[in-house]
């Protein structure tokens, strides 16, 4: 493996260093990277305790395949997609989303979003993570990691139309628990 110019400085050691099981480079690629993916795996999770079990499971799938890495892209990208990929593994394991049909996505309206900016971005992740199961991954997979609607459809099982509703149903409860949120700090203001 040859690792691209864009990779940091001492990535090529640190990915050999763990091919070659050396727990001093796994210890260093777990410390570096945890924090993000951690992150990442509470943002999916409906607990702390579930995040962390999401955090050790990545990590074990980034050990197991450290060797399959190309070098192309970012390596922290493609440990990221592992994480997601283990998140909503996780996620298809443990709940199943309803199909709803075109009529049913229709009567939820997607309001624009304009007060996020005057909250915390703890309080936004807070609100994210409050959302149900199956709200919460498919405004993670859709807003936050970019997938198409195909593309959530096909992983999760399920059709365009159930994603596009779960996303708008989330707006919808997002934008509620914001208004709710904002009316709250402006009383107490």
């Amino acid at each position: 493996m040859s690792l691209p110019s864009n990779h940091k400085p001492g990535e090529y050691d640190l990915i050999q260093g763990c091919i070659s099981q050396n727990r001093q480079m796994q210890e260093q690629l777990y410390q570096r990277y945890s924090p993000k993916m951690y992150a990442v795996c509470l943002r999916y999770a409906a607990s702390a305790d579930d995040a962390k079990d999401l955090l050790q499971e990545g990590f074990i799938k980034i050990f197991k395949n450290l060797s399959k890495y190309r070098g192309d892209g970012s390596f922290e990208g493609w440990i990221r997609k592992i994480f997601v990929n283990t998140c909503i593994e996780h996620f298809r394991k443990k709940a199943n989303l309803y199909n709803v049909s075109e009529v049913q996505e229709i009567t939820v309206e997607d309001k624009e979003w304009t007060v996020l900016d005057r909250l915390a971005e703890q309080d936004i992740i807070n609100m994210i993570h409050d959302l149900s199961p199956g709200y919460r991954t498919v405004f993670n997979m859709h807003v936050i990691e970019g997938y198409s609607h195909k593309e959530i459809a096909e992983i999760l099982g399920i059709n365009e139309g159930t994603s596009k509703s779960q996303l708008a149903r989330a707006k919808v409860v997002l934008q509620k628990m914001v208004e709710n949120r904002l009316n709250k700090t402006s009383n107490i203001t």
